[in-house]
């Protein structure tokens, strides 16, 4: 009988006493149901008791269901597994209960009587280890000692162990210190909670590589009205801004009435400021493009570059009359430039020695209308590296407009591409003794070699053949393609072939008047 009701409370899952085993051997009866809550739960040990549990427990549907009156039906059937499922209300009010009668129990008796599950114990030693966790472990910091704690704490026990307060009084010592990404964000977190209606703009200054936390919607907010905030904010050393922080900085300062002025563009630079609207690139006043230094533009659209251009124009008009001077300044901006400005600065009578990367900056369809003395003026010295240039399509362009001769003679550098000059149709005519007085004798215009192409020198006139030891040097080209018209003694005859049609002409006009007469 003994085994049989040993067997039957195991099935049920009861845990029976040795004590009531043994009565209800001697009595040859099973358990009565009231004695299980009571139970001593030695009978029963490791994964048995667990098997067993399981199974009634299974009867009661999901723990996380289960109230104060279930926890106290079931009583040490409950194991640490059940009980983490359970809601916090039930388990607190579980606890509650059995603190009250802490007062008018004693241990033994509690034990036996009370129905607290081991797995209750288990469960509020864990929390009892969680709030531990949760408690800065170390002293709290102040502001006598932050170089000794703050490098040396983990980020959650930053978080408890230093209070908003604190990190707002000594945020420039705290962010001294090094930190982690995640600490930083532990900061960020703080200084929210501490102005949780925005941040005023002189606390702003002080955030230093904590801004770059900031989204671009949260920088939307800041009340950045100050240049010198910007300023600040803008630092290099503070940390990198990615790009569109750096535009909603400069948009949330200009909607608010900021002034873009020239130490703002240096750090702004021109890459950020080719970025920003049009109408943003209006305000700027020009004095701040006169004191800005060099800014690179080039990544500017056109529109843009003729919208700084002409603030540059204004700013540096004063120095016009001094050419050299002048371009220095306007240098970085002739990417805007009209062509009119650009043959006033050619045609200023100082070389001013364009460097090449400009000449290639310049508006496209302005320079068109430039011409070829325009161009050898604006590069001067520089002029020789246009020829390795010659491939890019602003070159290529420009060349295929002007006229050949021109680039030859005018140049000299060996362009080649440009209009070819129309074989001459003129016809010249000499005077003839055996014809009637007055009619000229016509002579084909293939008489006269025309230039096409590069500087030629023009074919010597036909003669006796020389005799020996007085033959004429032939005619040599110069460096630039065209033949000296000064020879020098004992040389032959040297002319450049862009006069040749001019003075044959002369010739067939003489030669006509003298028939004429």
């Amino acid at each position: 009988m003994v085994w049989a009701a040993a067997a039957l409370a195991a099935a049920l899952c009861l845990r029976v006493s040795t004590d009531l085993v043994k009565a209800t051997a001697a009595r040859g009866c099973d358990p009565e149901p009231g004695t299980i809550p009571a139970s001593d739960p030695d009978v029963l040990e490791g994964a048995q008791q667990d098997a067993l549990n399981a199974l009634l427990l299974s009867g009661y549907g999901d723990p996380s269901s289960w109230d104060l009156q279930t926890l106290q039906d079931l009583g040490p059937l409950v194991n640490q597994t059940a009980l983490s499922l359970v809601p916090e209300a039930a388990r607190e009010d579980l606890r509650r209960g059995i603190a009250a009668s802490d007062i008018s129990q004693g241990r033994s008796q509690r034990e036996k009587s009370l129905p607290l599950p081991r797995a209750l114990a288990a469960a509020a030693a864990g929390a009892r280890l969680e709030r531990s966790a949760a408690r800065c472990q170390s002293e709290p910091i102040t502001a006598s000692n932050i170089d000794d704690t703050v490098p040396y704490l983990t980020f959650d026990q930053l978080d408890l162990c230093l209070s908003s307060d604190v990190l707002i009084e000594n945020l420039e010592a705290v962010l001294e210190q090094p930190i982690t990404t995640d600490t930083y964000r532990v900061l960020k977190r703080k200084v929210d909670e501490f102005f949780p209606s925005g941040i005023p703009e002189k606390q702003l200054r002080r955030l230093g590589l904590l801004s770059r936390l900031y989204t671009v919607q949260e920088i939307s907010q800041w009340p950045l009205t100050c240049s010198d905030t910007l300023s600040v904010l803008l630092d290099p050393s503070e940390g990198e801004w990615n790009d569109s922080q750096v535009q909603q900085l400069l948009s949330r300062y200009l909607a608010l009435g900021g002034s873009l002025t020239g130490p703002l563009l240096q750090q702004i630079g021109g890459k950020h400021l080719c970025e920003l609207q049009e109408e943003q690139i209006q305000q700027i006043p020009a004095q701040a493009i006169g004191t800005a230094g060099q800014l690179n533009i080039s990544s500017c659209s056109q529109t843009k570059k003729e919208q700084l251009y002409g603030k540059a124009w204004e700013a540096f008009a004063s120095l016009a009359s001094t050419p050299g001077p002048y371009y220095c300044q306007i240098r970085p901006y002739l990417g805007g430039a009209p062509a009119k400005d650009l043959k006033e600065l050619a045609n200023a009578g100082v070389s001013i020695n364009m460097d090449l990367d400009t000449f290639l900056s310049l508006n496209p369809q302005e320079l068109q209308k430039l011409s070829v003395t325009d161009v050898k003026n604006l590069l001067g010295e520089n002029l020789s590296e246009l020829k390795q240039a010659e491939h890019e399509p602003l070159v290529v362009s420009w060349v295929q407009k002007q006229s050949q001769r021109e680039l030859d003679c005018v140049l000299g550098i060996g362009l080649q591409g440009g209009l070819p000059d129309a074989t001459s149709s003129t016809v010249t005519t000499v005077p003839n003794p055996s014809s009637a007085p007055h009619t000229p004798t016509p002579i084909p215009s293939s008489t006269i070699s025309p230039t096409t192409g590069p500087c030629q020198p023009s074919s010597p006139p036909a003669s006796p053949s020389p005799s020996p030891g007085n033959v004429p040097e032939p005619p040599q080209p110069t460096s630039n393609g065209c033949i000296n018209l000064e020879p020098g003694p004992g040389s032959g005859s040297r002319l450049c072939s862009c006069l040749v049609p001019v003075l044959a002409a002369a010739v067939g006009s003489v030669l006509l008047l003298g028939g004429l007469l």
